[in-house]
């Protein structure tokens, strides 16, 4: 025990959580950026996606002590960060998109309409990912913008592989439809 000034500090202790907390900032660093990608991904907004990692960082800090092998550490903070994804997807249920468009001006600009096309594009994939589940924006996310393979997001969200590929397959049906309606509209 070390007495300075009036304060009683069991050096051991300190030492320990000293120990610890570098041991965790050392693990989760060099997570970080893949995190945020992922987050983003599957969640849309940049924003969001940070405060779902922060959320994730805060949540795998106060269950540090329940990780048993640290060599698993991106798997099991990977889960943590999809269950914090997840739960927000859910919290959001559905937003209203409103779309804004300015009013059409002739420009001189050559690549005006390919623009055009390619925000009409990305609000239609955006409207169509809306109509999924959250399990299904989820898996669509890890597989396509993450490149994760099924065994990887079975592994990321806790379940077995057939689950992912059936929410892979109706996700995709789902986005086949929602997608072909929105063209067979315009």
């Amino acid at each position: 025990m070390l007495v300075i000034g009036q304060v009683a500090v069991d050096l051991d202790t300190a030492i320990q959580r000293l120990a610890r907390a570098e041991a965790f900032r050392l693990l989760i660093e060099p997570a970080l950026d893949a995190a945020y990608r992922r987050a983003a991904v599957i969640l849309g907004d940049l924003f969001e996606a940070e405060d779902a990692v922060h959320s994730a960082a805060e949540k795998a800090w106060r269950s540090w002590g329940s990780l048993r092998d640290p060599a698993r550490f991106e798997g099991w903070f990977g889960r943590i960060l999809v269950n914090e994804c997840r739960d927000r997807l859910r919290r959001r249920r559905r937003v209203a998109r409103a779309e804004v468009r300015e009013p059409a001006v002739e420009i001189a600009d050559p690549l005006a309409e390919v623009r055009l096309r390619r925000a009409d594009m990305q609000a239609a994939v955006l409207d169509a990912l809306a109509v999924l589940t959250a399990d299904e924006r989820i898996a669509i996310a890890l597989r396509f913008e993450a490149d994760l393979t099924v065994p990887r997001i079975a592994e990321l969200t806790g379940t077995r592989e057939g689950t992912v590929k059936s929410r892979l397959h109706h996700a995709l049906q789902k986005l086949r439809v929602r997608l072909a309606e929105t063209e067979a509209g315009q």
